[in-house]
């Protein structure tokens, strides 16, 4: 069935695969991102190739190559946290990709819609949050 549903996508022109970058430092947080949005966010939408990033430098250098249909950074993320990654991306990067932060406080959402993100998952990680998080700013970015 999901095979079924690729070639649909494609015959309307759309991409089968749509890439989603995933920043921390800590490898179990980017871990539970991968395994709470899952391989495909929601049924309408294309199966999801994961890339990962630990660095400050590499989700920059990433994100600045155009490929990826979002981005998940982790707020929380030592030395270069999401919320300052976040807002340095969407100022610096032409058409920057649709980003989600992952706050571990509620107080920190005002931090987030500063930095310019599209859409914010609270830590500990919940995967419907992360999922419909996800799906939302891949949809908004394809239209």
């Amino acid at each position: 069935m999901t095979r079924t549903r690729d070639v649909r996508a494609a015959d309307r022109g759309e991409p089968a695969l749509v890439e989603v970058l995933v920043y921390s430092d800590d490898s179990a947080t980017r871990s539970d991102v991968v395994s709470a949005v899952g391989a495909r966010a929601a049924g309408d939408l294309p199966a999801i190739s994961w890339s990962e990033a630990a660095t400050h430098a590499a989700v920059v250098e990433l994100a600045e190559s155009g490929r990826f249909a979002a981005l998940v950074l982790d707020g929380e993320a030592a030395k270069a946290g999401g919320l300052g990654v976040c807002r340095q991306l969407k100022a610096e990067v032409y058409d920057c990709p649709p980003i989600v932060v992952l706050i571990g406080r509620p107080q920190d959402s005002w931090l987030a819609a500063w930095s310019g993100a599209d859409a914010v998952v609270p830590l500990p990680i919940d995967p419907i949050e992360a999922r419909q998080a996800v799906a939302q700013v891949i949809r908004e970015g394809r239209t």
